[in-house]
């Protein structure tokens, strides 16, 4: 339980983090929501736009893409496929996540598909990376506000800045590719810097 409640947030955070600094108009959209919304007196709100950040990260890097296996309780036909009973069921979340079929620019990372509260503009649902239904990851509402908590922190506390290497002549996108595991960590982890905002003062002078 320790580890299904860890681990998937923080490569959550992770691949969150990388697609708002290869997407810094998103990254200023929700500084400027949480900046707006917060302020420096730490009031917490409902931030839209900051929930459908972490809804397309999950959309796109689900941490579990093949979800929890489960077991089919009697026989059925699917899609022309007979399954026996007691058969193991891997459901590719990734892949329905990515269904160009369903979502309209399916591999591009945009969190305004979600404003209208549920699926893109083609009326599908929402992501599934919790799972579905009664059998559905029970740590899920958790899940979202320990992420969205901490995401929110660090986007309203810092500045974040991608690294540069010495030999590199420009800025160049964090690498995106995917690593294999349990979940679905970054191929190379990720690097950033950073600076602190001056709420961070604000705060520290508060507290003294």
């Amino acid at each position: 339980m320790l580890l299904a409640g860890t681990d998937t947030s923080a490569v959550t955070l992770e691949w969150a983090m990388s697609n708002l600094l290869n997407h810094p108009e998103i990254l200023r959209k929700a500084r400027d929501e949480i900046d707006a919304q917060i302020g420096e007196e730490g009031r917490m709100v409902e931030l839209h736009y900051l929930q459908n950040v972490i809804t397309e990260t999950l959309r796109l890097y689900p941490s579990a893409p093949l979800l929890v296996p489960h077991s089919s309780s009697r026989d059925f036909t699917l899609g022309g496929y007979h399954v026996p009973r007691n058969t193991m069921l891997l459901v590719n979340a990734w892949a329905i996540h990515r269904d160009p079929r369903v979502w309209a620019d399916s591999t591009s990372f945009k969190p305004e598909r979600f404003e209208g509260g549920g699926g893109d503009e083609h009326g599908c649902p929402k992501p599934i990376p919790f799972g579905m239904g009664r059998r559905a990851c029970p740590g899920a509402g958790l899940a979202q506000r320990v992420v969205g908590l901490t995401l929110a922190s660090l986007i309203q506390c810092f500045e974040w800045e991608k690294v540069v290497e010495e030999d590199e002549e420009e800025e160049e996108d964090i690498d995106m590719a995917e690593g294999t595991g349990l979940t679905m960590p970054k191929l190379i982890p990720l690097q950033l810097n950073c600076r602190p905002r001056p709420i961070i003062i604000h705060k520290l002078v508060l507290a003294a």
